[in-house]
């Protein structure tokens, strides 16, 4: 498999040689968005100046790459995306610390915007794996309730009788298990837990960006840090994103969903959880524990929070444009960094979604 590093210089690779093509063709590869203001083509009036954004770390590897892909098409717009998490994120946008906010979790009091002041603008969407380090165990099938066992402490070895019941054919060591989580408020977390929530009976701890999780586990800060936390120790297992999973060479176990079969986290598996997920009026949406034999069962969306109302409107324009872009116009990279395109149906929503923005 190739690394995320390996698959980033491919990608910017194809971008650079298709760009020095079309120059010695003399073509101009403005797209008819741009009169409308939708990030078309470079240099398109109201994709000017800078904007910055900060929030989730579960899509900061293709925010990243769409930023520098963007910023060929619009140089005169500097986008800057912080991934802090989408806890702090939320607190960011709530504060007026930022222009445009990350979150793979829905806002709840308390959280820092308020009720009116916010649309959701969904993004893309991908898998969290569940990452382990058994070095002599490279194929591993976990349960619902195997998991909710493991990551709430009930099940200490991984010789026990429940994750052996899940692979009977595996020798399985007696290392001890140990549980690696995010430190920090996260979407990651909300998702993960929420489909344990929703998947086994057998889960307490209830879901949110944050959960009080057993005394003995390991924080990490974002999923950079769950993924090194992991990495580091034998017997280790955690939540991660597909990209930084990939990144940082982890081996993840196939994870059964709800009809009965154990599907492995990619691209393919999020695209089928995502075609039977029903969208709300406000365009949020759950893809979790979703029915079908392809889906993979933890698969979580992502959005961005923009304002109902901006009071700078060059910065209404900017957040548009980029946002537009990111909705519409990066399916040639989201692949092969392990994020699934929206469906074009919720695309579409997305897209109009932006049109509800304001200035004064």
């Amino acid at each position: 498999m190739k690394s995320f590093k390996q698959r980033r210089l491919a990608v910017l690779a194809t971008i650079l040689a298709f760009g020095l093509v079309a120059a010695a063709c003399g073509g101009d590869d403005n797209n008819d968005n741009a009169a409308s203001g939708s990030g078309g083509g470079s240099g398109s009036s109201n994709c000017t100046g800078d904007i910055t954004g900060s929030g989730a770390s579960f899509p900061d590897a293709f925010y990243q790459e769409a930023i520098t892909k963007f910023a060929d098409k619009e140089p005169d717009l500097t986008v800057t995306y912080n991934a802090v998490g989408s806890g702090t994120g939320k607190q960011d946008f709530g504060k007026n610390l930022n222009d445009f906010a990350g979150s793979d979790s829905l806002v709840k009091d308390g959280d820092g915007p308020t009720a009116g002041s916010y649309l959701y603008v969904p993004t893309t969407a991908s898998a969290i794996t569940v990452s382990y380090n058994l070095p002599d165990v490279d194929k591993l099938q976990l349960s619902p309730d195997t998991l909710a066992g493991i990551f709430q402490g009930d099940i200490k070895k991984w010789d026990d009788a429940a994750i052996k019941a899940d692979n009977p054919d595996a020798t399985l060591p007696s290392t001890n298990v140990i549980i690696a989580h995010r430190s920090d408020g996260s979407g990651t977390t909300n998702n993960f837990t929420k489909y344990l929530d929703a998947a086994s009976d057998k889960w307490t701890l209830g879901s949110g960006d944050t959960v009080k999780w057993p005394g003995n586990s390991q924080a990490g800060a974002q999923n950079t840090g769950v993924a090194q936390i992991v990495k580091g120790n034998e017997g280790a297992i955690g939540y991660v994103d597909l990209s930084d999973a990939t990144e940082s060479d982890l081996t993840w176990a196939s994870i059964k969903n709800q009809d009965g079969t154990f599907v492995e986290p990619t691209v393919e598996g999020v695209q089928a959880a995502l075609s039977g997920a029903t969208v709300e009026s406000d365009l949020t949406y759950n893809p979790l524990n979703a029915p079908g034999a392809d889906s993979y069962p933890i698969t979580a969306p992502t959005y961005i929070l923009v304002r109902t109302k901006y009071t700078d409107a060059k910065k209404a324009d900017g957040v548009k444009c980029f946002v537009n872009y990111l909705v519409k116009d990066t399916a040639s990279i989201s692949k092969d960094l392990g994020f699934a395109s929206l469906p074009s149906d919720l695309q579409s929503k997305a897209v109009a979604q932006l049109d509800k923005i304001q200035t004064s």
